[in-house]
C-alpha cells in the first residue's frame, strides 16, 4: 500500500561554524574588488604583465620565507598548474579588462564564474549538479548583466574578452584546488606561496619581454603596487584556499560576487562612476544571490513507499 506525500517545510540552513569561515572567506573577493579602482588610478597604464608579475611574485616570495615550505613530488608540477589558472593567466585579464572597461563593469564579469564551477564541479569533482546554487547563479549573473548592460557603461570588446577569460582561467582553478586539496602539514599561506611564486615566475619573461618595466614609477605607482602584492594577493589568497577546503566550492565561487560589488563602490565613491537605478537594481539582485547561494537547501518533498 502506497502512502502520500509528505511535505516538509524546512527552510535553508547554514550552520554558525561554516558562517564564520563564509565571512572570512569573503573579505577576498572584497578585497579583490579594488583592483580596479587601484589599475586605473595609480599603476601606470598599458602594462597588465609587469602589474600582474608584481602582484604575484613578491607575495609568493613573501610566502615561502615566512612558511619555510617548498614543493615536493607531485605538487610542483600542480603549483604550476594551479598558479598559472589561478594567477598566472588570470592576473594579466584581470588587468587588461581593468584598463579597457569602467572597474563595475569589468568586476562584473566574473559573475559568471560560479555557473562555471557548478558544471567543472560535475566533470572534475564528480559532485551531483546543485540546482540551488546553479539557480542563484544565474539570479547573479542576471543581476550584474543589469550593471554591465547599464546605458552609462562602456562595453570594450578587448575588455570583455579578458574579463570573461579571466573568469574561466579561476573557475578551473578553484575547482582543481578543492580537487587537489594541499598536503597534510603545509597551510593555506603555504600554498598560496606555491601558486603565486610559480605565477610569478611564469609571468617574469613575459613582462620583462612584452611590457617591460614602466617608465616613472612614481609614488602612488609603488602604493598601488604594495597594496596589490600584501594585501591583494599575499593575504586574501591564504584566506580563500582555506575556505576553498572547507566550504562547498560552488557556493565559496559565489562569494566572487562581492567583488564587483566593491568595485562599483570604489567607482562611485572615488572615481564618480555615475549608477542609475537599474544598475542598483542589479546590484542588489546580485548580493541577494551571493547570500541565498551560501544555504544549504533541505528537502522540501519525500516521498515514502511501503
Amino acid at each position: 500500500m502506497s502512502t502520500t506525500t509528505i511535505p516538509t517545510a524546512t527552510a535553508p540552513t547554514v550552520s554558525p561554524a561554516r558562517l564564520d569561515v563564509t565571512a572570512l572567506t569573503a573579505l577576498a573577493p572584497m578585497v579583490w574588488g579594488s583592483t580596479y579602482i587601484v589599475t586605473t588610478h595609480l599603476l601606470p597604464p598599458g602594462h597588465p604583465l609587469f602589474a600582474a608579475m608584481m602582484r604575484a611574485l613578491p607575495a609568493g616570495v613573501i610566502a615561502l620565507l615566512i612558511t619555510r615550505r617548498l614543493p615536493h613530488g607531485s605538487w610542483w608540477w600542480k603549483s604550476f598548474v594551479l598558479g598559472t589558472l589561478n594567477m598566472g593567466a588570470f592576473f594579466p585579464l584581470l588587468f587588461v579588462a581593468a584598463q579597457h572597461l569602467p572597474g563595475g563593469v569589468a568586476a562584473t564579469l566574473g559573475a559568471a564564474q560560479p555557473i562555471v564551477v557548478a558544471f567543472l564541479a560535475v566533470g572534475i569533482l564528480h559532485e551531483r549538479l546543485s540546482i540551488w546554487r546553479v539557480g542563484w547563479g544565474v539570479v547573479g549573473l542576471v543581476g550584474v548583466a543589469l550593471v554591465v548592460l547599464g546605458p552609462e557603461a562602456g562595453l570594450d570588446p578587448i575588455g570583455l574578452v579578458a574579463g570573461l577569460a579571466g573568469a574561466g582561467s579561476m573557475a578551473t582553478g578553484v575547482v582543481l584546488t578543492k580537487k587537489w586539496g594541499r598536503p597534510a602539514g603545509v597551510s593555506a599561506l603555504g600554498l598560496a606561496g606555491w601558486q603565486l611564486a610559480a605565477a610569478g615566475v611564469v609571468l617574469t619573461l613575459p613582462a620583462m619581454l612584452i611590457d617591460g618595466v614602466p617608465a616613472g614609477i612614481d609614488a602612488p605607482a609603488v602604493a598601488g603596487y604594495l597594496w596589490l602584492t600584501l594585501v591583494g594577493a599575499l593575504l586574501t589568497y591564504g584566506l580563500w584556499f582555506s575556505g576553498i577546503r572547507r566550504l562547498p566550492v560552488t557556493a565559496t565561487a559565489l562569494l566572487g560576487l562581492l567583488s564587483p560589488l566593491m568595485a562599483a563602490f570604489l567607482g562611485a565613491v572615488i572615481a564618480g562612476e555615475a549608477l542609475n537605478l537599474l544598475q542598483l537594481l542589479g546590484f542588489s539582485v546580485a548580493l541577494t544571490a551571493m547570500v541565498a547561494g551560501q544555504l544549504t537547501p533541505s528537502k522540501h518533498l519525500e516521498r515514502h513507499t511501503s
